[in-house]
């Protein structure tokens, strides 16, 4: 199976050749796969080189033209590095674009912790307005990538991973999918976690909800979920533990509920290692999965 980010360039293409609105802006990460698209459309294909702050300035700038700027580079390049220009030049200036990122939260980890950002949506979260998808398949991120850009002059976050679900799932760009229906709480799995939460909670009698928009949260699926599942809320997020806490309770303001949020912690791991192995090490794993459910459901259930 082909990487989300595998389908970045060919989707991205199509669009620069379906819509002249739409331009690339890259910091040299991923330009190889634009040569032939820049060749066609040499004034919308932009290569700044290793300059991020300014990948989001020229951007914002395109946009402030009636453009609907892409860019593109690392997550840790493309939201923490220049997180000022994103405040400033996109969100002061209301100018809209779609970042779309890769590496996500520790998809490189030979590249040490400069090349990691699983706070990139909690960074994120402090500023307004913002749309997130979190795909969790190639066929998703397709899907995304293309609402992303349709999505008028709003201001996009697309998360790529090399980590992905076995099967897609078909995603609208808004709303969150049932995948299956129980009694004993709401299990929210958010993009390529969707495989380890099903197998963590096989034979559980609880919901699963499969998030891959996440900003905003589709609160109508979720109080349908805690109406007939009961409120206890497992968030199982591929980035930093607890990054959507806050906004599901929001949306549950006048429910009682208890939410339990999992994800990456914030500890450093300072080997390398494989992407699996930081996956267990964070207790994303499936057996690990279903230890924290386990004891989070027990606890409410002796309550």
């Amino acid at each position: 199976m082909d990487t989300m980010r595998d389908r970045f360039a060919p989707v991205v293409s199509r669009l620069l050749d379906e819509d002249p609105r739409v331009a690339v802006v890259l910091a040299e990460i991923g330009a190889d796969g634009f040569a032939e698209a820049g060749r066609r459309h040499p004034d919308r294909v932009i290569n700044v080189g290793i300059r991020e702050q300014l990948l989001i300035g020229a951007g914002a700038g395109l946009a402030l033209t009636g453009l609907r700027p892409v860019l593109h580079t690392f997550a840790s390049f493309l939201v923490e590095r220049p997180f000022e220009q994103i405040k400033l030049d996109l969100g002061h200036q209301d100018a809209g674009a779609v970042l779309v990122s890769a590496a996500a939260s520790f998809d490189w980890p030979a590249g040490g912790l400069t090349h990691m950002a699983p706070g990139d949506v909690a960074l994120l979260d402090t500023l307004e307005g913002w749309t997130v998808h979190v795909p969790g398949h190639p066929d998703e991120a397709e899907t995304l990538l293309r609402h992303a850009v349709a999505a008028g002059d709003d201001k996009v976050y697309v998360r790529l991973s090399t980590q992905a679900n076995a099967h897609a799932t078909e995603v609208d760009g808004t709303h969150w999918h049932t995948v299956r229906e129980g009694r004993r709480g709401v299990v929210v799995a958010v993009g390529p976690m969707l495989d380890a939460v099903l197998e963590a909670v096989r034979e559980r009698d609880v919901t699963v909800l499969y998030a891959t928009t996440v900003r905003p949260v589709d609160t109508a699926a979720l109080r349908a979920a805690t109406g007939t599942a009961g409120t206890d809320v497992v968030l199982v997020e591929p980035y930093l533990a607890g990054t959507s806490t806050a906004a599901a309770a929001r949306a549950l303001a006048d429910v009682p509920h208890r939410l339990l949020g999992l994800g990456v912690g914030r500890g450093e791991l300072r080997r390398y290692g494989t992407v699996q192995e930081h996956v267990s090490a964070h207790g994303l794993d499936a057996r690990s999965l279903r230890e924290r459910i386990d004891a989070f459901l027990a606890a409410g259930a002796g309550a």
